[in-house]
């Protein structure tokens, strides 16, 4: 599976943005697909997961309430809405497949990552 996410950019505080990633490759139906981001000298986070038939979400309890991930196996593409982002969501995101889960080594398959910035 090849992921690529995009939507990154620089936003205010109490802003929106919306990330893609888009799938290719393997069947990307047969895949829980995560979020993850890296903020400068940080280790990288878990997000957000989704399963592979949509119908389970999982959120860190940093980001609950207010971003939201989605999917659309029609379109291979796996979103992440995030909405009120706050000056310490500023990272650069990932987007992975694999196995539903919060741990790293649950995935198998990585996004090159997308920068997310958040001014104050």
């Amino acid at each position: 599976v090849q992921l690529q996410a995009s939507g990154g950019g620089l936003v205010q505080a109490g802003g929106s943005l919306r990330l893609s990633c888009v799938a290719s490759g393997r069947t990307f139906s047969n895949y829980a697909m995560g979020w993850f981001r890296q903020a400068p000298g940080k280790e990288r986070e878990f997000v957000a997961v989704i399963r592979w038939s949509g119908g389970n979400t999982y959120y860190a309890d940093s980001v609950k309430g207010r971003f939201t991930i989605s999917r659309d196996n029609a379109k291979n593409t796996v979103y992440l809405q995030m909405n009120s982002l706050k000056p310490e969501d500023t990272a650069v995101y990932y987007c992975a497949a694999g196995i539903l889960g919060t741990y790293i080594k649950n995935y198998d398959y990585w996004g090159q990552g997308t920068l997310v910035t958040v001014s104050s």
